[in-house]
């Protein structure tokens, strides 16, 4: 087996609050999922569309505490295990640390169900720092549609957010990973810089209007911006993929980086929430 994925991130509230949001049945279901039941320490169950293989909850609580929680989750038949720990980092700032096994990233490349697991956390962990924050969250991933497409308000110009899309340097600040652009129709659009090996190509650039890049087999992703009084409203949309095979993983990931977009802008002290 694999050593288990982790995800670190700081949210920005005190732990107490950050607790009650893990484990308060209504919390979960405003930045979690559709469904959700707790009644610790017996039971800790979340399901609905928008959870993988989320038909019913699928999940075993193990351990809880005021530090944090573990369960089961049975996914693709394996039982999975996931454990999320926290720790004060000041009165209103807490380190959560989350781990999940029988994460491959083989799973992302073949469409297996446990495939997903990385980047639905992130999606995840991104809208509860969104909930604690008093911010709309994030549109999550729905797992019973081929209908990819999100849209969220940024409170700056579309000038200034079509830049950040476009340009290297602040594009990899933002989303987490280095990211090499060239802002060019034909040009690169590469994960890990313009080094790496199988960059995307963008297919279509408007400026400060629209920015289209292909993937490959996970289709194409295209943001559009449209500014009204001094406001974005960026639209994000994932075409021309094999929708017997719906990029889920790929999709969960892209937006979970709108939600660190949407505070590289507002926040004049924007620090990233992930470590």
């Amino acid at each position: 087996m694999t050593e288990p994925m982790t995800l670190r991130v700081c949210l920005p509230a005190p732990l107490k609050a950050v607790h009650h949001a893990l484990t308060d049945p209504a919390e979960l279901r405003a930045w979690l999922t559709e469904h959700a039941e707790v009644e610790l320490p017996h039971r800790y169950g979340f399901w609905g569309p928008s959870t993988p293989e989320g038909d019913a909850p699928h999940q075993r609580l193990l351990h809880v505490d005021d530090h944090g929680l573990r369960f089961t989750w049975l996914l693709d038949g394996a039982e999975t295990t996931t454990t999320i720990t926290l720790d004060e980092e000041g009165p209103d700032a807490t380190l959560l640390t989350l781990t999940q096994t029988h994460f491959d990233f083989a799973d992302v490349i073949s469409g297996a169900v446990r495939g997903v697991l990385q980047t639905w956390w992130a999606l995840a962990v991104t809208n509860l720092a969104a909930h604690l924050e008093g911010r709309p969250t994030l549109p999550r991933v729905d797992f019973t549609s081929v209908d990819l497409s999100a849209e969220l308000t940024i409170d700056a110009p579309a000038a200034t957010v079509f830049t950040s899309l476009i340009d290297s340097e602040q594009a990899s600040a933002w989303f987490g990973f280095p990211i090499g652009i060239e802002p060019r129709v034909g040009g690169r659009y590469a994960m890990g810089g313009l080094d790496a090996p199988d960059p995307a190509k963008i297919l279509d650039l408007e400026q400060d209007r629209k920015l289209s890049v292909d993937w490959g087999p996970a289709g194409v992703s295209t943001w559009e911006l449209a500014e009204s009084a001094g406001r974005t409203r960026l639209t994000l949309v994932q075409s021309g993929f094999d929708e017997r095979r719906p990029p889920y993983a790929a999709w969960g990931g892209i937006v979970s980086g709108l939600g660190e977009l949407r505070r590289f802008h507002e926040l004049p002290d924007w620090r990233p929430i992930w470590r």
